[in-house]
Order: C-alpha cells, then structure tokens, then sequence
C-alpha cells in the first residue's frame, strides 16, 4: 500500500477575545459522516504551493466559514493516519489562535454542512475530535495570557516557510471540478 504525506493547516477564531470571557464565541464547522452524525470541527484544509501555514489558515478559515481571522499564536500540530482509496496517509494539520476581524458566517464551501459560532465552555462537548478538544485547552489558555498580561505574553510564531512543491495527496481542491467532497471512510477530522 503506498504512503503519502499531507500537510494541512487551520484556525481556532474566537470573537470577543479581547472581552468578558463569557461573551467570547470560537467558529466551528459541522460535517455529516458516514453515520448521518454532524462532526463539530475547526476549519482547515490543504497548504497550497507557495502559501506559509498561517496563510493557509487565514485562508481555509475565510473558505469554510466566510469570516476572516488574524494569527495570533500557534495552538499546536496535530499527525494522524488514515486509509483511503488503496493509501496510506499521515497527515499533519498545523492549529493557529486567531482573532475574528470580520465576516459572516456562512457555510458556502461544498465541504462544510453548517457552520456556527460556539461559546467556549461548549468547545469540549461540541469538538468531536480529542486532538482538537485538547488544543481548545490550549487556546483558552492562551486568551488567558493575552487578556492578563497582553499580546506580547503570547509565545512568538514558530517559523513557516511557503510550500515548494504539491502535496502527494490525489483529491483535487474543489469538489466542482469532479472531486469527490469529504473523506471516503469517514474517518478523522476532515481535510
């Protein structure tokens, strides 16, 4: 079976970050599964030639849920495999803090079902992936940092070059150009 390695990237947005903690809201986007369940998850998807991973969060997050987001801080980096189409794939998806600038939320990409903004102490029962509940852990720490001690509190950005070659991965970008949307088996968080 051959192996092929993909390399996404995200955002955890949150609106009123910088005010009372029960007011602030994170951005989640829902799939439908296999089972008919929604899976509540962060936005994310595929780094593109030439894009840091922090554009391509800044990106994914304007793609899947019509807002824009500001990266304030890396939340962590999340590897997993799967088996799809006769590969093997391990995936390593790159997490950012990001500050809500504007936007509406809409769920217009052909990959997102729906799209809502969650209030934080939802986060752990909504995210239906333990990796991603455990970066929200992050995150809320994080905010606690920047709201006590302010934005230079905040750990500096690992660096991030820009992609220089395609990814190995076989699904083309958009499902309306003939690629099927989603993950075949259904499992892990998504693009």
């Amino acid at each position: 079976m051959r192996t092929v390695h993909e390399t996404s990237a995200g955002g955890l947005v949150i609106d009123g970050i910088d005010g009372p903690r029960d007011a602030q809201v994170a951005a989640l986007i829902g799939r439908i599964d296999r089972r008919g369940r929604m899976l509540w998850s962060l936005p994310k998807g595929h780094i593109e030639m030439g894009e840091t991973a922090e554009q391509t969060a800044i990106r994914e997050v304007a793609e899947e849920t019509g807002i824009r987001g500001g990266v304030l801080a890396a939340l962590g980096r999340i590897d997993y495999w799967f088996v799809t189409d006769g590969r093997r794939v391990h995936k390593t998806v790159h997490h950012y803090l990001m500050r809500f600038l504007g936007g509406e939320l809409s769920d217009n990409d052909l990959e997102v079902t729906e799209v809502a903004w969650v209030p934080i102490p939802e986060l752990p029962s909504r995210l239906a992936y333990a990796d991603e509940r455990r970066l929200a852990e992050v995150a809320d720490e994080l905010i606690d940092k920047l709201q006590t001690d302010g934005p230079t509190a905040l750990p500096p950005l690992p660096p991030s070059a820009p992609r220089r070659r395609p990814q190995t991965h076989s699904r083309t970008r958009h499902a309306a150009e003939g690629s099927p949307p989603g993950r075949k088996n259904g499992h892990g968080p998504g693009p």
